[in-house]
């Protein structure tokens, strides 16, 4: 079934503005520049991110990626077995995508999807709008995506039951959200439940620390934090989320867990979503006041995670706590 979130595209006039956003704060490639598309990289792929004028404002489409043309065909087959419309896409669309073929259709809550096999690999190196290490992408996919839906129940069987999700864990306070993956990334979507459709973020992992801290300081700069500098607790990602020129975020992170696809069992975070910072500006007075009890509980308890790094991007320390030595070996 899906492997990864390949692609994901906005509708936006601001053209200027998420040329800027793109490449000097979050550290993307501008690679086509018209009077009414900018597409961006953030690796060897051609593109990762759309801003399309002709959409409007607010129009969104998500590229999930699978196998081959014998797992498009088959997926296809699937929705329209389960009476899920699917249009099959002409070339001219798959050129534009820069993908060999795609199918498109729309979830319960009208976002428009697409799955596609094939994506084209650029001939030139990535070159990063700014000086950053480069994003952790590959078989991971692009990051994850964020929705806010009216009711969660009402998606689980299409996402879950047709698409293949598979759930990471979930959390019910200070707002209820369900967390999924489709690949060893702790999750490719995530769905919140507001009480309305919509897009609330995209998630990009940088692949230094230093990397989201710098972009982390542009941000403050230039008045865009929307949510602070913080660790989550149940992926184990250090970020902090950025409004964008449209009407969503994106979340710039780094050290992002991975699960072990065939044996993780799902479980309630009862800590919420954050061992420390992330405070949130979305969040009405009542909710932010709970997070940060939340939080609080977690400096109470004591609750603490590892930290995620890749092969080659740490140096071992030497122990200089005598208790804490004790600690990590009781």
């Amino acid at each position: 079934m899906l492997r990864a979130l390949g692609y994901a595209g906005f509708g936006s006039d601001a053209l200027e503005d998420w040329q800027q956003f793109g490449t000097s704060l979050v550290g993307w490639q501008a690679v086509e520049r018209g009077n009414s598309l900018l597409a961006f990289r953030m690796d060897d792929r051609k593109q990762r991110v759309v801003i399309d004028r002709g959409m409007g404002d607010g129009t969104r489409f998500f590229g999930w990626e699978v196998e081959d043309a014998a797992a498009l065909d088959a997926l296809a087959a699937k929705l329209e077995a389960a009476k899920v419309r699917v249009a099959a896409e002409p070339q001219t669309q798959a050129d534009a995508r820069r993908v060999r073929a795609l199918i498109s259709f729309t979830d319960p809550a009208g976002n428009r999807l697409e799955a596609f096999h094939g994506a084209e690999i650029d001939d030139t190196p990535f070159k990063p709008g700014r000086s950053i290490s480069g994003f952790r992408t590959g078989a991971l996919g692009l990051g994850h995506v964020v929705l806010t839906v009216e009711h969660i129940e009402a998606m689980l069987p299409f996402y879950v039951d047709l698409l293949g999700f598979r759930l990471s864990d979930y959390i019910e306070k200070p707002f209820r959200a369900y967390f999924f993956h489709v690949n060893p990334r702790h999750h490719s979507l995530a769905l919140i439940e507001t009480g309305k459709n919509g897009m609330h973020h995209l998630m990009v992992e940088m692949c230094a620390l230093d990397d989201v801290g710098q972009a982390y300081d542009i941000a403050l700069a230039e008045e865009r934090v929307n949510v602070t500098l913080g660790r989550h607790t149940n992926d184990f990602m250090t970020s902090f989320y950025a409004k964008t020129p449209s009407a969503f975020l994106v979340e710039c992170g780094w050290g992002g867990r991975e699960v072990d696809v065939a044996t993780w069992q799902p479980v309630e975070m009862h800590h919420g979503p954050s061992l420390w910072g992330h405070e949130r500006t979305w969040l009405d007075d009542k909710g932010r006041a709970a997070a940060r009890e939340m939080r609080a509980q977690v400096v109470r308890d004591g609750l603490r995670a590892p930290v995620q790094v890749m092969e080659g991007n740490y140096h071992v320390m030497a122990g200089t706590c005598a208790w804490w030595d004790g600690m990590k070996g009781s």
